[in-house]
């Protein structure tokens, strides 16, 4: 596949710039959308210059390392639009996160993909990712549903129940519209770079099986340690 160049790649800021423009001419604030492109090109600037590094070495403690400092950050801005409690449920996120998303990288890498090294950061950091950023999309969707539903209903099982199916909307609409309507982002990426498309689609098929797991047991992890959360706040309401 060809190398993207600078030039090239500069024609995708085309419809960004049509976005913004009618963003500003609708009156709209484009402070948000411009800070989220500004930091999406630096972080992967950076990230590559650092996954290159990282992949010219020989060792798991950069790997591992990268893994934390990424469990860490799918915790704090999966609670980003949440203003309570922010301390105790970054530690449910956190715990959620890593149980689930752990547990799922392990059986994707060692058990289907057969990483050798089992650190190879090749294999690892780009799974991870995908796993970690699916969870941290979950527990967004499943901690701010359950908030608005337990402080209208005070049933913590309703309310669990609710959130958990809320949760994983956005990953059935995907696993519904796989093949039909989208073709997902490793299966492209793989068919551009001329891998045989019926290959591309099993390594879509572990992608799919792979964040839909995650994402249902992060939820359903972080749900069922909001529970005591949920419990003392029904005891502050009634006494």
């Amino acid at each position: 596949m060809n190398t993207i160049s600078l030039f090239d790649l500069t024609l995708g800021l085309i419809p960004v710039v049509i976005t913004l423009s009618l963003m500003v001419y609708w009156s709209l604030s484009v402070r948000t959308a411009l800070i989220s492109i500004f930091r999406m090109l630096i972080q992967l600037l950076l990230i590559g210059y650092a996954l290159n590094f990282i992949f010219g070495i020989n060792s798991s403690w950069p790997v591992l390392l990268i893994l934390c400092v990424m469990l860490l950050a799918a915790s704090w801005i999966s609670l980003s639009t949440l203003s309570i409690n922010f301390r105790q449920l970054f530690l449910l996120s956190l715990t959620a996160i890593s149980i689930s998303g752990l547990f799922t990288l392990f059986i994707t890498t060692q058990g289907i993909l057969h990483a050798d090294p089992w650190y190879s950061p090749q294999i690892i950091i780009p799974i991870a990712g995908m796993i970690f950023s699916n969870s941290m999309n979950t527990i967004s969707l499943a901690a701010e549903r359950f908030t608005s539903e337990f402080d209208r209903s005070k049933d913590y099982l309703r309310s669990r129940n609710i959130a958990f199916q809320t949760a994983l909307i956005p990953i059935s609409n995907s696993l519904l519209a796989v093949g039909l309507v989208s073709l997902p982002g490793m299966m492209t990426g793989q068919i551009l770079s001329g891998v045989s498309p019926l290959i591309a689609v099993r390594y879509q098929i572990m992608v799919m099986l792979m964040i839909f797991g995650s994402a249902g047991i992060t939820a359903a992890i972080f749900l069922q340690l909001m529970k005591k959360i949920a419990l003392e706040e029904k005891v502050k309401v009634n006494p």
